[in-house]
């Protein structure tokens, strides 16, 4: 998932950057970061990770948690 995407994805669901952070388990700045695309620390790349991406499909077609029902 590029930062791109991610954010199209927050925006596609109606997510503030600290809404996206609690429904993923995430800090704000981390959202930040991958709206950016770079870390706001230090200017890298900023990664999203396979487990965000997956997440952000979950969310989008409302899976639940496995196990739950």
């Amino acid at each position: 998932m590029k930062p791109e995407d991610f954010k199209h994805w927050r925006k596609q669901m109606g997510f503030t950057q600290a809404k996206a952070a609690d429904v993923l388990g995430l800090s704000k700045a981390t959202i930040e970061n991958y709206d950016k695309g770079v870390r706001r620390e230090d200017g890298r790349e900023v990664i999203i990770p396979l487990t965000v991406a997956l997440s952000c499909t979950a969310i989008a077609h409302n899976l639940k948690p496995w196990g739950e029902k």
